[in-house]
C-alpha cells in the first residue's frame, strides 16, 4: 500500500489514497505507523476517501490512533495531496468530520503547494479563567502570555488538556504571544499528547480570539509558529465570525510503501 508524507509548517501526516475504500486500519496499526521511533513518524494519518457530493471526504486519525476531530494543516495537506492525484485543478470542496470544507490553491512552486482553507462559522466562544476557549473543528483554550517561546509548553498544556473544566473530551491548548506584526502561537496537542509545531485549527482559534482583544471586526492575523508562517482572514459581528480562511503551504516530503506492518521509503 502507497503512503505519501507531507507536512504543513511542520505539521505532518501520513497520507493514503483511499478513492477505493480497501483501506481498513485499526487504531494499533495507525498509532505504530505514526510512531517517530518504530514507524513512518508522523502527528497524524488522513484518509483520501470517496465522495458522491463533493471531490473527497477527508477522514483523519491523531498519532494516538483514535479518529480526530477537524485539522486544518491536514484540510491543506489533503487538498495538495488531491491536486498531486489529478483529482482537483484549482479548487475544491470536501467533507471532513465538521462539515463541509471549500479549498482553494493559491500558488505551487515545487513540492509545496500554498492554499487557502476555508474553517467552519465560530459562533460562540466562552471565558474559562478569563482565557478564551472556542471551537474552530476542534476545541482550542487561548491563553494570551508573554515570553511564549520560553514557556514549558508540553507540561503547562498537558496539565489544562486534562483539566475537568474540559471534559469529557479534553482540550487542545494554545500559548499565544502578541508582537508587532502578529502573534507567535505554541499548541499543545489533544491525541498527539505534545506539542506540535504548527495546529491549523488552533491557529485560527488564536486569531480569532485576537481579533476579540483587539476588537477586529474584519482583517486578516500573521501567526508565526515554531514550524511557519500562516496566515488567518475573518469577519465578525459580535460573536459570531464568518468567512474564515486559514492560509499556508502544504509540502509533499516523500512516498513510500507499508507492507505487513512495516513501511519502506520508495521515493
Amino acid at each position: 500500500m502507497d503512503f505519501f508524507k507531507y507536512h504543513g509548517t511542520g505539521n505532518d501526516f501520513i497520507l493514503i489514497d483511499n478513492r477505493d475504500g480497501s483501506v481498513l486500519l485499526s487504531e494499533e496499526i495507525i498509532s505504530e505507523l505514526c510512531h517517530r521511533r518504530f514507524g513512518i513518524g508522523a502527528d497524524g494519518l488522513i484518509l483520501l476517501n470517496p465522495s458522491k457530493e463533493f471531490d473527497f471526504d477527508m477522514r483523519y486519525f491523531n498519532a494516538d490512533g483514535k479518529e480526530g476531530t477537524m485539522c486544518g494543516n491536514g484540510g491543506r495537506c489533503i487538498t495538495a495531496f488531491a491536486r498531486h492525484l489529478g483529482l482537483i485543478s484549482k479548487e475544491c470542496t470536501f467533507n471532513s468530520i465538521d462539515g463541509i470544507h471549500q479549498a482553494i490553491i493559491l500558488k505551487e512552486a515545487k513540492d509545496t503547494t500554498y492554499i487557502s482553507l476555508q474553517m467552519q462559522n465560530v459562533s460562540q466562544h466562552k471565558l474559562i479563567d478569563e482565557n478564551i476557549f472556542m471551537d474552530t473543528g476542534s476545541p482550542h483554550y487561548v491563553i494570551f502570555s508573554d515570553n511564549v517561546s520560553q514557556l514549558d509548553v508540553i507540561n503547562k498544556g498537558r496539565s489544562l488538556r486534562y483539566n475537568n473544566k474540559f471534559d469529557p473530551d479534553g482540550t487542545n491548548v494554545n500559548f499565544v504571544e502578541i508582537r508587532d506584526n502578529g502573534i507567535f502561537v505554541r499548541t499543545y496537542e489533544r491525541g498527539v499528547e505534545d506539542e506540535t509545531l504548527s495546529c491549523g485549527t488552533g491557529v485560527t482559534a488564536s486569531a480569532l480570539a485576537y481579533g476579540i482583544e483587539k476588537g477586529i471586526n474584519k482583517g486578516s492575523v500573521e501567526i508565526k509558529t515554531r514550524g511557519g508562517r500562516l496566515k488567518v482572514k475573518f469577519e465578525r459581528k459580535g460573536n459570531n465570525f464568518t468567512n474564515i480562511w486559514l492560509e499556508g503551504p502544504a509540502q509533499r516530503v516523500f512516498k513510500g510503501k507499508i507492507k505487513e506492518g512495516k513501511s519502506e521509503v520508495k521515493s
